[in-house]
């Protein structure tokens, strides 16, 4: 797999399925494993409605709205920057967000969603939902997770849904090629 899609300098693989599949149950998962083998994990997720990280009545949701196109919250402990999109209503283009990332924090960018990108994705696919599966019609999936019997025909590699360690070799291995 090409770790670096894009332009980004940071290694990245995507998670993609139906919405309700477990990819984020999954990833909930998968975190804690690769940081337990000295990965430094940045998360990107895509997401399909506006939402809000702050709340009305707070001082930065209330200068936001007055006008400011940037806000940064920061604390001893953290730090967010929201920031207004000049094209509403326009999905986020990935090369875009995956360079708002600090690779001096970093080393591996785990994506959820973009799955009408190119870059490398695991599929994830729970049987009980009847969807069909994206891989064959997208050559960026490197790898099927699922909690079902293995497709009929040609498929990307297996790894069982409920095996975060087994997924995490598949992507340490994959990302050392």
């Amino acid at each position: 797999m090409d770790p670096h899609p894009l332009a980004s300098p940071i290694p990245v693989i995507g998670f993609v399925a139906p919405s309700g599949s477990g990819k984020t149950t999954l990833l909930q998962k998968l975190v804690p494993v690769l940081r337990r083998r000295g990965r430094r994990i940045g998360y990107l997720k895509h997401a399909h409605h506006g939402f809000e990280v702050d709340r009305p009545g707070k001082d930065s949701f209330e200068i936001r709205a007055a006008g400011a196109l940037q806000v940064l919250l920061a604390s001893g402990d953290r730090w967010v920057l929201q920031s207004a999109r000049e094209a509403s209503g326009q999905d986020p283009d990935l090369e875009e967000m995956l360079a708002r990332f600090d690779p001096g924090q970093i080393d591996l960018i785990l994506v959820e969603g973009f799955k009408f990108s190119a870059f490398p994705k695991l599929e994830v696919h729970r049987a009980g939902l009847g969807k069909p599966y994206l891989y064959p019609a997208d050559p960026d999936i490197r790898a099927l997770i699922t909690d079902g019997a293995p497709p009929a025909g040609a498929h990307p590699p297996l790894l069982p849904l409920g095996d975060p360690e087994a997924i995490a070799d598949f992507i340490l291995e994959d990302l050392a090629k």
